[in-house]
């Protein structure tokens, strides 16, 4: 295992615990959820870039809730359904990120 794998395990499980800290129905939007759970890793080119692939929405939470390689799984009651559906959604309808 890399260490930008296990980094990312470990920034994952910190983001698991911030999340189980954030009680089911208790996140803002999928904006949020993106912002404090995921672009730890994939916004600092640990785990892939995300936006901008059209990657379809029921993938997105396939691997939300199961995980994927390093990328942890996280549940329902860390991520509701609903944040995952709108989070799913944003990433899928986002444009690529711009490289300065």
């Amino acid at each position: 295992m890399g260490a930008n794998r296990l980094a990312c395990l470990v920034v994952g499980a910190g983001a698991m615990l911030g999340a189980a800290g954030v009680a089911a129905g208790q996140w803002r939007d999928g904006a949020q959820v993106y912002e404090k759970v995921c672009a730890h890793c994939h916004e600092a080119n640990v785990g892939p870039v995300l936006k901008g692939r059209q990657l379809p929405q029921v993938y997105i939470e396939r691997v939300v809730r199961h995980g994927n390689r390093a990328m942890p799984s996280f549940r329902p009651s860390e991520i509701d359904d609903t944040a995952l559906a709108e989070v799913a959604q944003l990433i899928g309808a986002s444009a690529p990120a711009v490289k300065e």
